[in-house]
């Protein structure tokens, strides 16, 4: 019978697929950036529309984690895995052949769902792949790396295949992934599931909870109150029910873990930023500097060597200094970078005025993610890894939409109020500064947030170095 450590050749060759999944689901949160007029063009898209091209995804990945989350852990983390790969594979086809716009949006709502079931389960499969503190603390760092990257290259991406293709390449440049992953993982990876299993699912606490983080993303991404306030009701019902359930969703004492709930705190300020700065920096270097598409993706590609950079180092300063520390070293060195991204002005060259900020944010950026991948799911147990994988991800896609809806409207109020005065050029400068400096100071108040709460290390053997627990028995087949 198959064991929970395969032989080490197949778990790296898991990990290998796990990672490039991974890197694609992430990469299609903002892989249509850039193709947005493209889009707008071929299929007749009007303003309202096209929001939603990006929009859906948001939605569907960010509101569903939590359920597909419990599932994997409740019904087979392989399985589910391999049900949202396909379906995640079969909407990128559909997306990539659309010849209407509802198809498109379609598409890209069950190109999330799909993503929501994968996710959690691929990053629970890790965990439990790699169950010792300083190998979790390496291969955790490889994931949270490559997930960054992907964050990051589906801008890249997007200029690219937009620019000597078409835009339908970034949907359907995912399907010899998604078959890749369909094809190998089942002969690499064991079936596991929680050893307990609850006479029944949680479905109001379900319900509720997808319900209140459909509503929140709506909300922040159509700026409307009345969304936010439905979130509110629902969030604070999700607790009450959960808290009475014999068999909750998302246990309390769950989300009161002390290093787990600093993890998403700082990951909730951490994806606020870094998706924001994202969209703003190709938008500024597109509308201010005068950059084409291709242009655009070529001039962003040294940050994925930033990001690759900080990846390497990030898990060798976990085990050695301490996840505490690698974060707030990372969070400063992050908003140092954006700082000088927010100093760049319409005249400055790419090399004096624009490179350096983006080396020095994409540092930090690769230094933070795989750090706060191992405290998310630090202590976390065969009964619950889907549980907070899917947590620490729907943190991050809900703080992609709060950076979104807030620091994109800083800018741009920011930029209508100067523009009578200093016009259209610098008056777009000025927004994206100050939207940058905003998101700077989130970034510090983040590495406060972290150097204050000393004691939120994990209780265990790699206590001092800050690292995960190792995880309990749980049932495996093969």
């Amino acid at each position: 019978m198959p064991t929970s450590n395969p032989a080490t050749g197949r778990r790296r060759a898991a990990l290998v697929v796990l990672c490039f999944m991974q890197f694609m689901l992430v990469l299609d949160d903002n892989v249509v950036n850039v193709a947005l007029p493209s889009l707008r063009d071929d299929l007749g898209f009007g303003a309202a529309g096209l929001a939603w091209v990006v929009n859906a995804y948001f939605l569907a990945f960010g509101g569903l984690l939590l359920l597909f989350g419990r599932v994997a852990d409740l019904l087979g983390r392989r399985r589910v895995f391999l049900i949202g790969v396909g379906l995640f594979g079969l909407a990128s086809l559909a997306c990539g052949l659309a010849q209407e716009p509802w198809q498109l949006v379609a598409g890209r709502f069950v190109q999330g769902a799909g993503a929501a079931m994968a996710g959690p389960a691929a990053l629970s499969l890790i965990t439990l792949l790699f169950p010792g503190p300083e190998e979790r603390a390496k291969v955790l760092g490889v994931w949270g790396g490559i997930a960054a990257l992907g964050g990051t290259t589906g801008l890249v991406v997007s200029g690219a295949l937009t620019g000597l293709a078409s835009w339908r390449w970034i949907f359907l440049i995912n399907l010899p992934v998604a078959a890749a992953a369909l094809v190998m993982l089942p002969r690499l990876v064991s079936e596991s599931r929680a050893g307990h299993r609850p006479d029944r699912l949680d479905v109001p606490g379900a319900v509720l909870g997808t319900g209140a983080l459909l509503s929140l993303v709506y909300g922040l991404l159509q700026e409307q109150w009345l969304p936010l306030a439905f979130a509110l009701v629902l969030a604070a019902a999700f607790i009450v029910v959960e808290a009475r359930s014999p068999e909750p969703l998302v246990p309390l004492s769950f989300l009161a873990a002390r290093t787990r709930a600093v993890a998403n705190a700082a990951t909730l300020l951490f994806s606020a930023g870094f998706y924001s700065m994202a969209f703003l920096l190709m938008l500024h270097l597109q509308t201010v500097l005068g950059y084409k598409p291709l242009t655009a993706g070529a001039a962003y590609l040294p940050y994925g060597v930033g990001i690759l950079a900080g990846m390497w180092l990030s898990s060798r300063a976990a085990i050695r200094a301490g996840v505490r520390r690698t974060l707030v070293i990372a969070f400063l060195i992050s908003a140092a970078g954006l700082f000088l991204l927010a100093g760049v002005e319409p005249g400055d060259g790419y090399a004096a005025g624009v490179l350096p900020g983006i080396l020095v944010t994409a540092l930090g950026c690769g230094l933070s993610l795989p750090a706060l991948t191992i405290a998310a799911v630090s202590g976390t147990t065969g009964e619950n890894a889907g549980l907070g994988s899917a947590l620490f991800t729907t943190v991050q896609q809900v703080g992609g939409a709060v950076g979104l809806a807030i620091l994109v409207t800083l800018a741009t109020r920011r930029s209508d109020d100067l523009v009578g005065s200093i016009g259209v050029r610098h008056a777009a400068t000025e927004g994206f500064s100050f939207a940058l400096t905003v998101t700077a100071v989130l970034l510090v108040l983040g590495a406060i947030l972290v150097a204050a709460l000393p004691g939120a290390e994990p209780r265990d053997g790699a206590e001092s170095r800050g690292l995960p627990e190792s995880h309990a028995d749980e049932t495996v087949e093969g």
